[in-house]
């Protein structure tokens, strides 16, 4: 079984959930801040008979910190691409600027910027960036186990 979802505005397809590899593909727009919640929810509903509650939580943060590092920090579109698989989560948010993400510390008096990658570093089982032939993927894994 496959469910689709499509766009309302330009009835372009959006995502797609496969049970058989229980994989997620999203296109996300260009400076579109909507898709972060939006991720969100397709993560979750891919994610839902996961069976692992904790762990959904963390992969919904740090969904939500890689796509909106590729949104607020580039100026083109980008793709979030989530697997599910028996044994743990892979996300990888694909951008098409080849300047890599830098991990910054934290300024204590902002409360809201240069926490993304530190979060990613921090929960995540493993995280990299890949370099692309056109832009990069920030990607993270999350093991069932760990649960």
């Amino acid at each position: 079984m496959t469910v689709e979802a499509y766009s309302a505005t330009a009835g372009d397809q959006t995502d797609t959930i496969t049970d058989d590899a229980r994989r997620l593909r999203r296109r996300l727009g260009r400076a579109d801040l909507r898709a972060v919640p939006e991720a969100r929810r397709a993560l979750r509903e891919l994610l839902r008979q996961w069976g692992k509650p904790g762990r959904s939580e963390i992969a919904e943060l740090l969904t939500s910190e890689l796509v909106t590092n590729a949104i607020v920090h580039t100026d083109h579109d980008a793709v979030l691409t989530a697997v599910l698989e028996p044994d743990g989560l892979r996300v990888e948010v694909r951008d098409f600027v080849s300047r890599r993400p830098e991990r910054h510390t934290p300024d204590t008096d902002d409360d809201t910027h240069g926490r993304g990658l530190v979060l990613v570093e921090s929960l995540a089982d493993a995280w990299g960036v890949r370099p692309h032939g056109v832009g990069k993927s920030v990607w993270f894994e999350l093991g069932a186990e760990a649960a």
